[in-house]
């Protein structure tokens, strides 16, 4: 018996029974497929050691934490990358947590705190993300590149001790997207505020529904029992085509917050909707939030 720190991951595929029953032959094929053409190479690259593989999921050992990361990144992305061609039903989509602790090993397999603690990460990830513990966090900081949101202090199935938990993200990157299934995250609700769209006609009117979309992200981070998307995740999807449901999985997030800003004549108006991004329905339906007049500075004197 051998005690050492190691850098975990833990990845398994969400949906799979779900996929099993529509297409058992079809899954198994398309699952073997993946493990030989992504996951065998990216483990051979970042020198990842399988520990155990079951049917939906695999557990790895990584000397480096550096690597675990980026092999964890990487997967999420090549993952996606080979669901662009397939319909939404079919994808399959990992959930992975990664974590850095003492491990305990005996024969070929892996025990302690360092392995539950990526275990829980993984099944408290949504759909097409990677979570990892404070400890990663700590040892990546800026080496990779990478963003992490924030989750706050997690308390973890089975786990005595709540987590200090975040999710990497990539800027500049659209990130990995996930399958419809229902959003599964931590236990807190997760929500994304999406910048507002400015319907003025005046790009100067811009400054302002920034600033609209901002003050709520701020508002919304007041309430505890929430995970608020920072403003810098959301803002990339600013002047870009967003299909709702796809955004939402792309951040990790349970609900997406969009709205508008329109001014006319002296008037403006903003409108908001909340939208739960398992259905895509709407759980606040398009409502305008605010109208006032607006005075000119010769009404005021």
């Amino acid at each position: 018996m051998e005690r050492r720190l190691a850098a975990i991951l833990a990845a398994d595929v969400v949906g799979y029974t779900r996929l099993m029953e529509a297409d058992e032959v079809g899954t198994l094929a398309a699952l073997k497929a993946r493990r030989q053409d992504i996951l065998r190479p990216l483990l051979a690259k970042h020198h990842g050691r399988v520990v155990k593989v079951t049917g939906d999921g695999v557990l790895v050992e990584f000397a480096s934490v550096l690597n675990a990361v980026q092999c964890g990144v990487q997967l999420q992305d090549a993952m996606d990358s080979a669901n662009a061609e397939l319909p939404e039903d079919r994808h399959i989509v990992l959930r992975v947590g990664i974590n850095l602790g003492d491990i305990i090993v005996e024969g070929g397999d892996i025990y302690g705190d360092g392995v539950n603690i990526a275990a829980r990460l993984e099944a408290a990830a949504a759909p097409g993300t990677v979570l990892i513990s404070g400890k990663v966090r700590e040892e990546v900081a800026s080496k990779l590149g990478l963003a992490f949101d924030d989750l706050g202090q997690q308390s973890l199935k089975n786990l005595a001790a709540p987590v200090q938990v975040y999710r990497v993200s990539v800027p500049g990157s659209s990130g990995p997207a996930a399958a419809p299934s229902k959003v599964t995250g931590p236990a807190k609700p997760s929500i994304a505020v999406l910048p507002f769209v400015n319907m003025s006609g005046n790009p100067e009117q811009q400054y302002f529904s920034d600033g609209v979309t901002e003050d709520i992200i701020t508002e919304l981070s007041r309430f505890h029992s929430l995970i608020v998307i920072a403003r810098n995740s959301s803002f990339q999807y600013r002047d870009k085509a967003t299909e709702i449901r796809r955004t939402a999985r792309e951040l990790g997030v349970e609900y997406v917050v969009e709205g508008s800003v329109r001014q006319a004549s002296e008037r403006l108006r903003i409108t908001a909707q909340l939208v739960d991004a398992t259905t895509g329905g709407h759980v606040w339906p398009s409502a305008t939030i605010a109208t006032f007049r607006m005075f000119s500075r010769s009404r005021l004197n």
